[in-house]
């Protein structure tokens, strides 16, 4: 049954957030580029109004990309869910795997190896959908075409550069869209810096009591040991790398303009 519906999940994780997002948010957007082009040209309406509220076109966007990364943090939060539940079973299985062949036993840690990788890319897509979720705005920028922009949208990306450049120091009044989007930019982060925290707490929790099951497991039971020894060093690691992106994203999160304006220059 966990097999089944972690199968069903994958596909739902793809196709089912448009049209969910689209029922959700009172319309939606065909592929890729049609959100592409409607977020350019809501963009440069908004820019060019010089109001801090967004526009009624870029609030349709922003609203579907809201509910486009909610849905998709549901379902991947089931999937992380269904997926660690799969992975204690299989891992307790091969730890009482004595009676079976050595086959057998290959293919439950076969099984949970291919488990824990797939529950540890569910976790990273709850941790980007959450972001995404919470500062869509920031999340929605990315799909702006800085690479081939042009016209009315290429004007306006320049405009945003030298404002980002000058931030906070210019010395006439700072557009209220530069305001927004720095605080938006900091959110975005902030997001990521406490998921991340809160990653990395679990963690080296979780490496602790690997550590301390293989010091009190014999040295006869050389399965056990190595199971709980590699998921030692596993969340170790794994809490290294996390604390390393925290620290990134609360350093952004204090002074965000100077990599707003890196990702508007395309360096970021």
């Amino acid at each position: 049954m966990l097999v089944a519906l972690a199968v069903a999940l994958v596909p739902a994780f793809i196709f089912a957030p448009g049209p969910l997002a689209a029922s959700m948010s009172g319309g939606g957007f065909g592929d890729q580029r049609i959100l592409s082009d409607s977020l350019s040209e809501s963009f440069v309406d908004y820019w060019s109004s010089g109001d801090r509220d967004f526009s009624p076109d870029l609030e349709r966007v922003v609203d579907y990309w809201l509910h486009y990364h909610v849905v998709k943090a549901v379902i991947a939060a089931t999937l992380l869910a269904v997926l660690t539940t799969l992975g204690v079973l299989l891992w307790r299985a091969f730890l009482r795997a004595g009676e079976f062949a050595a086959g057998g036993r290959t293919a439950l840690a076969s099984a949970g190896v291919v488990v824990t990788a797939l529950a540890l890319f569910s976790l990273a897509a709850v941790m980007a959908n959450i972001q995404g979720a919470i500062a869509p705005f920031s999340s929605l920028l990315s799909m702006l075409p800085m690479y081939a922009a042009h016209g009315e949208l290429a004007d306006t990306l320049d405009q945003v550069r030298q404002r980002l450049a000058d931030y906070p120091n210019s010395g006439d009044r700072t557009p209220p869209a530069i305001e927004v989007m720095v605080s938006d930019f900091s959110r975005y982060h902030a997001v990521m810096a406490v998921a991340a925290t809160m990653v990395a707490a679990v963690l080296v929790g979780m490496s602790v009591v690997s550590w301390k099951r293989f010091a009190r497991t014999g040295a006869s039971d050389r399965r056990t040991r190595r199971v709980f020894r590699s998921f030692g060093l596993l969340s170790a690691l794994l809490s290294s790398a996390v604390i390393v992106v925290a620290g990134a994203n609360l350093t952004t999160t204090a002074d965000p303009a100077p990599a707003l304006l890196a990702f508007f220059k395309g360096g970021w």
